[in-house]
């Protein structure tokens, strides 16, 4: 690695088209050092192979704990030291093991593959009756706000028993703590209430227990280890957050991916038995993850050649790793027959536990919308769309489509 080389910024550029600064580095710098728009020094990881390493190993922390006192150690301004409220940080995402391997297999029952293709009718139902209302609507409108997003939220809401009501607060607070951008004061009243508010609802099921995942994973308990209050109600936060986020981007970055390219939007419609092959080929392309959640080197480490101290931030980059030459021919054309091997649920012990869910509500809002609206197109200029000013999400923020 060249030390001299300019530190790189991961700014509003980098936001509208990672994949060409990821196309550069994976050549001239694949372990590079950036900084994030609040100012955080970090290590970027760009290649496949590195990627793929450094998802397993266990050098590379997720605990919470560890990683305040990370960004403790370092000269940031106080937007970028703010983290989630305690509530909130003590789910999967943030623990190592052993906690990570207890809470993982506490919850992970919820998630298997049988459990989750028992939901396909619920979800074909959501999505046929989302259908339903575009198709009674105007010509034109913004699929993300129309399909995208009620499709993943109504399921993973009907799953964890949240209220119709307050759906549109849940996503608010979601895009305010995920954006990279916006004041400090911001997102840590958005993480207020999203912990106030999960709070009040795992009270509510551990009162009156029903009959949905939330009320499951409150009275779970195996040998005796019951989720404590904290890791409880931060689990509802990542199921909920996880459990939307990334399908809303996988639906808007798939359909944008196919409306810019007829001749593959042709071949899928011709045969639909495509579309599982498909989604997993939107994952690749333009996944709904563009970097993993943040790591912290807890001993010196060497990545692609790089040595990385301890105590340092590293982001490791999915979408990067999803498109390098060296482990996909043609990584930048989109192709339905690829086959799988991409990294857009990671790898290792943090492989994303909704991946079944993301799959089947992929296949099913893809099969709904290519058998609903044939004349489906874009209604804008491709170079008129923005994507979300997130360090993590890969999406964007309206996709204005015509329906007939």
């Amino acid at each position: 690695m060249d030390l001299a080389a300019p530190v790189v910024p991961l700014d509003a550029a980098f936001f509208a088209d990672p994949h060409a600064l990821y196309a550069r580095l994976r050549v001239e710098e694949p372990v590079a050092r950036a900084v994030t728009p609040l100012g955080m020094p970090v290590w970027l990881v760009t290649r496949y192979d590195d990627v793929r390493e450094a998802l397993a190993d266990p050098r590379l922390a997720k605990d919470s704990e560890g990683f305040a006192r990370v960004l403790a150690s370092k000269p940031l301004p106080p937007e970028a030291q703010s983290v989630f409220a305690q509530e909130l940080n003590r789910h999967l995402l943030s623990t190592d093991p052993p906690d990570h391997t207890r809470l993982r297999k506490l919850v992970s029952r919820a998630f298997t593959v049988r459990a989750i293709a028992a939901l396909r009718p619920r979800i074909e139902a959501i999505a046929g009756r989302l259908a339903d209302r575009m198709a009674a609507g105007p010509a034109e409108v913004d699929l993300i706000d129309a399909f995208a997003f009620p499709l993943p939220m109504g399921v993973i809401c009907e799953l964890l028993g949240v209220p119709d009501a307050e759906r549109t607060s849940f996503r608010r607070w979601s895009n305010t703590l995920l954006s990279s951008e916006g004041a400090v004061d911001e997102r840590t009243a958005a993480g207020m209430s999203m912990a106030v508010y999960l709070t009040d609802l795992v009270a509510q099921k551990r009162a009156h227990p029903a009959d949905d995942v939330l009320s499951g994973i409150v009275a779970a308990s195996e040998d005796a280890d019951r989720l404590s209050a904290d890791e409880t109600v931060s689990m509802a936060f990542l199921l909920l957050v996880a459990g939307h986020e990334t399908t809303v981007n996988l639906i808007g970055n798939g359909v944008l991916a196919l409306l810019r390219r007829p001749d593959r939007l042709a071949e899928l419609r011709a045969d639909p038995g495509l579309v599982p092959a498909a989604v997993e080929e939107f994952l690749r392309f333009d996944g709904p993850v563009n970097l993993a959640t943040y790591r912290h080197t807890t001993a010196p480490v060497e990545i692609g050649g790089a040595p990385i101290p301890a105590g340092e931030v590293v982001l490791v980059s999915l979408a990067s790793a999803n498109r390098d030459p060296a482990q996909f021919a043609d990584p930048d054309e989109l192709d339905l027959h690829r086959e799988a091997g991409h990294l857009a649920f990671g790898h290792g012990i943090h492989h994303c536990l909704g991946a079944p869910l993301a799959r089947l509500e992929g296949e099913v809002a893809f099969r709904t919308l290519l058998g609903r609206f044939p004349d489906l197109a874009l209604a804008v200029d491709p170079a008129e769309l923005t994507w979300r000013q997130s360090i993590l999400m890969r999406g964007l923020t309206r996709l204005p489509v015509r329906l007939r």
